[in-house]
């Protein structure tokens, strides 16, 4: 299947690019055993469950608009422990807990299969390329540098310089004034079927679902779909 020529590429980051989960994995043990929860959590495992439901909620929220950056920050890790047995979640401790954990987590270089191969082929064949992610601004420039794609990118485009999240047309409409780019030449990827790809859909982009995990479709007509990075590299 060929691609329309397109000039300029958004691409998601996290979990699109930069394996997030697998990497946040990793700084939630790091910060179990830093914090020494372990003499309030009887297993490691409930706190865990309880931050990934959790962040799941909160993130949605914040991608809507519902919460701010400040509260999600601290609720995420709030949530949590208040399942430790005598420890009290003040917001001190959770943002205590919250630097710990971006810093271990922007320390991780781990990318998702395929990622540093598509990044290095788009570049031979002359896209222009830009970053669109909701994620905080010094964490995402820490981890573009932690997992070496730092400078493969013409633009990065985070919400908070946007003042708007994806899926909102506002992210959209200021990713085309920083970029240059055109709708009509310009081509979203992205995991994330509801912000990424309905997201830019709706701002009138093409959009390639990069559907991680295939047990959850597109649930409306898009322009491609994809489950592994390097299908890209046959179509692009």
């Amino acid at each position: 299947m060929m691609a329309k020529h397109y000039t300029d590429l958004f691409i998601d980051f996290d979990d699109t690019l930069y394996d997030t989960h697998g990497n946040a994995v990793i700084a939630l043990k790091e910060l179990f055993e830093a914090l020494q929860l372990g003499r309030y959590f009887p297993e490691p495992e409930l706190f865990y469950d309880e931050y990934w439901k959790t962040n799941i909620d909160l993130w949605t929220r914040y991608s809507k608009g519902e919460i701010t950056r400040d509260y999600l920050i601290v609720e995420r890790f709030r949530r949590p422990l208040s399942f430790g047995k005598g420890l009290d979640p003040t917001e001190a401790y959770c943002l205590k807990a919250s630097d710990l954990f971006l810093d271990f987590c922007a320390s991780k270089p781990g990318l998702v299969e395929g990622a540093q191969e598509l990044v290095d082929y788009l570049k031979t064949k002359g896209y222009r390329m830009h970053i669109c992610s909701n994620g905080f601004h010094e964490v995402q420039y820490k981890k573009l540098r932690a997992c070496g794609l730092y400078g493969h990118f013409d633009t990065i485009i985070l919400s908070e310089d946007a003042g708007a999240n994806k899926p909102s047309q506002l992210f959209f409409d200021y990713a085309f004034l920083k970029s240059g780019a055109k709708k009509e030449t310009t081509l979203m990827i992205g995991d994330n079927f509801n912000t990424d790809i309905l997201g830019a859909k709706r701002a009138g982009l093409d959009t390639a679902y990069f559907n991680r995990f295939p047990e959850y479709p597109a649930t409306e007509p898009i322009t491609l779909e994809v489950t592994a990075l390097n299908q890209l590299m046959d179509i692009l």
